[in-house]
């Protein structure tokens, strides 16, 4: 690895490198010695930045989330009608291939890491937080432009969502289900919550798919 020119660059690059051990590896199995191959380093000079591994795996796991909500969010905005963003929303969830599967799977990965820290509690606090706000202004608009007729209040349900798909996109990865019948489990919820027939819904078609939106892991 060739030299930064700052301490910044430095850490930029043993986040990823502690983030492809995390890929290689997986959170539990990933050790010292692991990332700092990765970054072409001696374990030491890992240590002199992140003097506790826990740390650059909370590192990790913030530069994903980031990423991820940010994207959603993206994917989302680009959308015309609120169907149509719900439905963006939806696919958008789903670990499907690609750059979109890694930044799901380092983020299931390190989940257990915030039961144990209160920094990376809060991090992951706020990784909710985003999803359920962006749920919850997708139906609060629908119920007020297009009567949706909400099953219960809008963060109830946005919050339902957020749950739902933490526990499919858990089983896709795991090989028990297929991103396509996890969105479609979804479609169903959005249909039964929101007594809208989603049919018409066409959340595809904005210059790129839910596979590729989510940027480097």
């Amino acid at each position: 690895m060739a030299r930064p020119k700052n301490q910044a660059e430095r850490r930029r690059q043993l986040v990823q490198a502690a983030t492809d051990a995390i890929l290689q590896q997986g959170a539990s199995n990933a050790r010292l010695s692991d990332i700092a191959q990765e970054a072409g380093l001696t374990p030491a000079s890992v240590l002199y930045y992140y003097p506790d591994i826990k740390e650059l795996f909370i590192a990790a796991f913030e530069r994903s989330y980031r990423t991820y909500c940010a994207s959603r969010e993206s994917y989302v905005e680009q959308a015309d009608g609120d169907g149509d963003k719900l439905a963006a929303c939806i696919r958008s969830g789903m670990p499907c291939s690609g750059l979109s599967e890694k930044v799901g799977r380092v983020l299931y990965e390190l989940m257990p890491v915030a039961l144990r820290h209160d920094g990376a509690a809060e991090l992951y606090r706020d990784c909710i937080a985003r999803q359920v706000s962006l749920y919850q202004d997708i139906l609060e608009r629908g119920q007020t432009t297009n009567g949706w007729t909400l099953a219960a209040p809008a963060d109830v349900l946005a919050k339902s969502f957020v749950a739902l798909e933490d526990g499919y996109g858990f089983e896709v990865l795991i090989g028990g289900m297929t991103s396509d019948d996890a969105e479609q489990a979804l479609f169903l919820h959005a249909e039964s919550i929101t007594g809208v027939d989603g049919n018409g819904w066409n959340p595809a078609e904005h210059g790129h798919t839910a596979t590729d939106m989510h940027g480097s892991a």
